[in-house]
């Protein structure tokens, strides 16, 4: 039974290289297929027939790509005019298809924004990692880690009673919230204020989003002095911890400009580090002269199917491609890459991005995002606390081909013999999915 199973694998995959030798030697993309027909993986190549051709030849490949190359029952392509051209389109393909072999990007916590919708009545202050480019939309920051920006956004909505309801809310408000009544909203959404007024203490709440905030202290200020000559204490003692969380705020914000000389700077600065069985990414943001901070990227090794150099290049395509992070103008690496620089020529958001490599300006923050990706590689090692370890440890007990990817777990309660209850949790890459998970009542 054996035998005729690998006798059929052979001729499948005899079948395909030959299929494959017919390919031109031009760029373009691929899309490998199991027998239903859904794609596993999109890869690009430089010359089509050579890339595609290596997987089916005889020779030393990764797990991995065995464990691919096995399901695959057929496979397409994409003739493009340049390599830089099938990056872009391989980027958008695997959006399209979330293919199964694919290394889809999984960012860590983005860096937070102050939005306003100009769309809206009476517009809101939000506060949003994420974010779509909209017309009539206001993106304030990127604020760096530790700015405390949400803590800020809710005193200077509270301070200038802003709207922070939802536009369902707002539409369907017929009298005023609670929070009108404690004074912490000015109820737009039933009239009390006019739209010129409401947009005038909006401003004054801005201007502090925007570092600045002189004349909004000195509005609150005043606002205090005035409970307290109403003998409204308890009013103007909230007003008085709300001006000092703000001058704080301003204060904290001055300094962080002096950060790289007061230079008008916006970079990223990236680096890796490729470790026995994991490959680490730093990348450090600049944006005008300020160090926001660190982001971490971590991949096992055997998940790339190319060079890890190239996968890199991939991923930091990728990275901004589908970016809710506000754009540098330059991006920095420490490593050899024609195809990255041009592929952002491709794309309209990003062909103002220039690649290159680190001046003397940034040699030490680019020393520093190595060393960061080396240290943040060893910490995780020495303390276990890499997912992979315990994903691979599980394949390994259970005799599995692959390392589990979507982890289901369910848990059935019942109280006294009767009301059976059941929760189901949900792991995907190791890390808790909670968005997925669901409570069910059993008949």
């Amino acid at each position: 039974m054996g035998d005729k199973v690998k006798t059929k694998r052979d001729a499948n995959i005899l079948k395909l290289l030959e299929k494959a030798k017919l390919l031109p030697l031009k760029p373009g993309c691929y899309l490998m297929k199991n027998k239903q027909g859904k794609v596993l993986y999109v890869g690009k190549a430089k010359k089509l027939r050579n890339r595609v051709t290596s997987y089916f030849h005889q020779g030393a490949k990764s797990p991995k790509t065995d464990i691919l190359v096995s399901h695959i029952r057929d496979f397409d392509f994409v003739l493009t005019s340049t390599e830089a051209e099938a990056l872009v389109l391989e980027n958008t393909l695997i959006k399209k298809h979330i293919p199964k072999y694919n290394i889809m990007m999984r960012d860590d916590k983005s860096y937070p924004y102050v939005v306003v919708d100009n769309n809206e009545p009476y517009p809101r202050l939000e506060y949003k990692r994420r974010w779509k480019r909209k017309k009539n939309v206001e993106i304030f920051g990127p604020f760096a880690h530790g700015s405390n920006i949400f803590q800020i956004l809710r005193v200077l909505v509270k301070s200038f009673k802003l709207r922070d309801c939802t536009l369902r809310e707002f539409h369907g408000r017929k009298e005023p919230c609670l929070l009108y009544q404690i004074k912490q909203c000015s109820a737009p959404c039933v009239g009390e204020i006019t739209d010129a007024s409401y947009r005038e203490d909006l401003n004054l709440a801005l201007s502090f989003i925007k570092g600045k905030g002189t004349k909004g202290l000195k509005v609150l200020k005043s606002y205090m002095e005035e409970h307290a000559e109403n003998e409204e204490f308890e009013a103007a003692a909230i007003l008085r911890d709300h001006i000092e969380t703000l001058q704080n705020f301003l204060s904290i914000s001055q300094q962080q400009n002096a950060e790289f000389a007061g230079k008008d700077i916006n970079a990223d600065v990236i680096a890796y580090f490729e470790g026995e069985e994991e490959v680490d990414l730093a990348l450090y943001s600049i944006r005008k002269g300020i160090l926001l901070g660190h982001k971490n990227f971590h991949f096992l090794r055997s998940d790339f199917l190319e060079e890890v150099k190239e996968s890199i290049r991939d991923f930091i395509f990728q990275y901004y491609d589908d970016s809710g992070d506000t754009l540098p103008d330059k991006v920095i690496i420490d490593f050899e890459d024609e195809l990255l620089g041009p592929a952002f020529k491709e794309v309209e958001d990003l062909k103002k991005m220039k690649v290159t490599h680190p001046s003397k300006t940034f040699r030490s923050l680019m020393d520093l995002a190595v060393d960061q990706a080396r240290e943040h590689q060893n910490v995780r090692k020495v303390n276990q606390d890499s997912v992979y370890l315990g994903l691979n440890k599980l394949k390994d007990l259970l005799g599995l081909k692959e390392r589990p990817v979507k982890l289901e777990c369910y848990d059935i309660a019942i109280f006294q013999g009767s009301s059976p209850t059941a929760a189901q949790i949900v792991f995907e890459e190791g890390k808790p999915n909670k968005k997925k998970y669901r409570h069910y009542k059993l008949a």
